[in-house]
């Protein structure tokens, strides 16, 4: 059993997918701080001044508090639609960037497939002045 499941876990699959983790869970921090710090407070502003992360419906009718932060630290029962809002917004930018990504990788894989291999960059207009100098110096000797 040990035997199976060291073939197993060495499998490239499973490294592979370990490395995608890894770097899914740093790439979902960047898009919660894009979505947090970058997208929504704009649109906040577009909408009067309007904080998603801190909407919420207070499900206990007698409570009285000003913000979410407020309502937690009191252990009040509460329904945080701007933090679900804001995860939605999160979801999408992730699956977007996936999505093309994805949609990069198929269409080279189609080339590949095709037997077209990417176009070569020209060279840098320096090195072709190089090439010409030393073409000169060819045909003078």
């Amino acid at each position: 059993m040990f035997k199976e499941f060291r073939e197993f876990a060495l499998k490239g699959n499973v490294l592979d997918m370990a490395v995608g983790i890894i770097i899914g869970a740093a790439f979902t921090t960047i898009v919660k701080s894009l979505v947090d710090d970058i997208i929504m407070p704009p649109i906040g502003v577009m909408l009067g001044g309007v904080d998603f992360t801190n909407y919420f419906i207070v499900l206990s009718g007698d409570a009285a508090v000003a913000s979410l932060a407020e309502a937690k630290e009191a252990g009040v029962a509460v329904l945080a639609y701007g933090k679900f809002i804001n995860a939605i917004l999160q979801f999408t930018i992730v699956a977007f960037a996936i999505f093309l990504v994805i949609r990069q990788m198929n269409r080279l894989k189609a080339r590949i497939a095709k037997g077209e291999a990417p176009a070569p960059s020209a060279p840098p207009r320096q090195e072709v002045l190089l090439e010409e100098i030393r073409d000169a110096l060819r045909a003078k000797s």
